[in-house]
């Protein structure tokens, strides 16, 4: 959700008339003479890294332990898909059971409201900077060198496999033969500076690098990251939110070919909520907010927890109301909320 900040100035918009706050609940298809606002419905985002291990093996993979003694060489492709990590984030999307009229009346101070695009109310008479989380971009690393330019002209008129096998192994130990004795300085024509000696050095070494990637293969990466947004009006328990496949990444949650990563939220109520005779009663009587609930947020495998902390979620709350008089005329009453929760986080006067 994007989190550009919106601020609205309303020349005569006030919190204080006849020196207190007039809000009210919304009434949609009444023209109200004020400016609406929502608070939030807390969203929980988990985002998911991972990494795509694709290997291709060499054209002469089953003679690298003959000829080269590497042992352990695979013959065949492979992709593998790791999860790196997981980051959990909060964020706020609006509630249309909490929307809010705050009056415009004459002859009173006309304070600066600041709303997200969404109608979030998130600061009164100053300003806030709101984090945008954003996943990381999805890079790719290619490995294949092009050993083809290396193979001399016996090793590409050879007439089987196993004898380009053999000249090309033997092709890699005259590489590194030739490597030691310049750095040995057993070689005729010794390069002149460091600097030609390095550059000499790292052509070899590319040589080397390429035709031994036609004996143990290569291996492509690609870096890519998935966002999974849940939003918990209720207690959950092993919540099946992602499934994830070593073969195949990320599938959908109801696909069994993935291992399933479990989400749990269990509300430690904090907050005391009113009965509903209580709620029946209450009047709007100041600037509404939330006062959310903490919650235990659980994410875990068959195998582990992986993730355990307790977070607020507006859901789980109630609503409150800052005294009305905090906006007297005169006042310079600051306020700003927590854009996920629509709790009160900053009061300054």
């Amino acid at each position: 959700m994007k989190r550009n900040i919106i601020t609205a100035l309303a020349v005569g918009l006030s919190l204080c008339a006849m020196a207190q706050t007039q809000v009210t609940e919304f009434n949609p298809g009444i023209a109200a003479n004020g400016v609406n606002y929502m608070l939030p419905k807390t969203v929980l985002r988990v985002d998911a890294s991972a990494v795509k291990v694709v290997y291709t093996p060499g054209e002469f993979a089953r003679y690298a332990d003959r000829y080269l003694h590497i042992s352990g060489v695979v013959a065949e492709p492979a992709t593998t898909w790791t999860i790196t990590a997981l980051s959990v984030s909060q964020e706020g999307v609006p509630d249309t059971s909490k929307v809010y009229t705050v009056k415009l009346k004459d002859k009173t101070v006309a304070p600066m409201v600041q709303l997200t695009p969404s109608g979030i109310l998130v600061a009164v008479n100053t300003h806030t900077d709101i984090q945008e989380s954003v996943l990381p971009e999805m890079r790719s690393t290619n490995h294949k060198m092009d050993a083809r330019q290396y193979l001399t002209e016996d090793i590409l008129s050879a007439t089987s496999t196993a004898k380009m096998a053999e000249l090309t192994a033997q092709e890699i130990l005259d590489i590194r033969e030739s490597k030691n004795a310049i750095k040995r300085g057993q070689v005729e024509s010794m390069p002149k500076d460091g600097a030609s000696l390095k550059i000499v050095l790292d052509e070899l070494n590319r040589q080397e690098e390429a035709l031994t990637q036609l004996f143990i293969g290569y291996s492509d990466t690609t870096f890519t990251a998935k966002s999974f947004t849940i939003i918990p009006d209720e207690d959950m328990e092993e919540h099946v939110f992602l499934r994830f496949s070593r073969k195949l990444g990320f599938v959908d949650a109801d696909d069994l070919a993935g291992d399933p990563y479990y989400l749990s939220v269990k509300d430690k109520h904090t907050v005391v909520l009113p009965d509903t005779k209580e709620a029946a009663k209450r009047k709007i009587e100041g600037l509404v907010y939330n006062m959310p609930s903490m919650a235990d947020v659980t994410i875990s495998t068959m195998q582990s927890t992986l993730y355990k902390q307790e977070l607020p979620f507006a859901q789980f709350g109630t609503i409150d109301m800052l005294s009305p008089t905090l906006f007297n005329k005169g006042a310079t009453t600051k306020l700003t909320f927590y854009p996920a929760t629509g709790g009160l986080q900053h009061l300054e006067q």
